[in-house]
């Protein structure tokens, strides 16, 4: 394997999350080997010069009740397993060579747009594990996922809530920068199957929710359950 190639692989496993060690073992060559290569990819950025996208992730059945460009061959691993259009994001960016920036993000595809949102923190290849697993802990499961699908699916909801009177948590604007730059309409259509659906939450307002939708909608233009009803 030469240098290049070398290089091409220890960036595939560091988007995988992998550390050094990890990734010295995986490829049967020593860590000094890896080290030097890690830092280099480090130092890359995009041509934005954001810092480089180390991971991104969201929950499987993510897509449940969303219409999704087909052309943009975003796949969801199990869309059997939704989550009532309560969907997670977690992004984390390179910081140094051995540490991350990350964030995460609660969004209502649904209605609400961004609920709350978790960051910036920055942490190494151990932390971030054990946050991903954290994060997703009431999910069925996560996969991995481009960082265009993140943006479009946090910054879309968070355009699409705004249409219906929403705006995102002030906890979203911290944690913003790490999604990236992102213009245009959402290849996505929020809204459960096309149309604003809002589901109570353990913190929400829901008599405030619903006179917010009545000063755009008819009543019979949205859906909600409130209380189990």
């Amino acid at each position: 394997m030469d240098t290049a190639e070398l290089k091409d692989r220890v960036r595939e496993l560091r988007l995988q999350g992998r550390s050094p060690k990890e990734i010295a073992r995986a490829l049967k060559v020593s860590p000094s080997v890896v080290a030097p290569l890690v830092r280099a990819i480090a130092a890359e950025t995009v041509d934005t010069g954001e810092p480089e996208v180390v991971g991104c992730w969201i929950n499987v059945g993510w897509s449940a009740g969303l219409g999704v460009d087909p052309a943009r061959g975003w796949v969801d691993e199990s869309p059997e397993a939704g989550a009532d259009g309560m969907v997670c994001v977690l992004v984390a960016r390179r910081h140094n060579w051995d540490r991350m920036t990350v964030c995460g993000y609660l969004a209502d595809v649904y209605c609400l747009g961004v609920k709350n949102a978790i960051g910036p923190d920055v942490v190494d290849d151990r932390d971030l594990r054990r946050f991903r697993e954290y994060f997703f802990g009431e999910y069925a499961g996560w996969q991995e996922a481009p960082i265009e699908l993140a943006r479009h699916l946090v910054l879309g909801s968070i355009d699409y809530a705004r249409t219906l009177g929403f705006e995102p948590h002030e906890d979203f604007a911290p944690a913003a920068d790490v999604l990236g730059k992102w213009e245009g309409d959402s290849a996505i259509t929020f809204g459960r199957n096309g149309k604003p659906f809002y589901m109570e939450g353990p913190h929400d307002d829901p008599a405030k929710v619903l006179r917010i939708l009545r000063r755009t909608l008819a009543d019979d233009e949205f859906d909600y359950l409130i209380g189990g009803r």
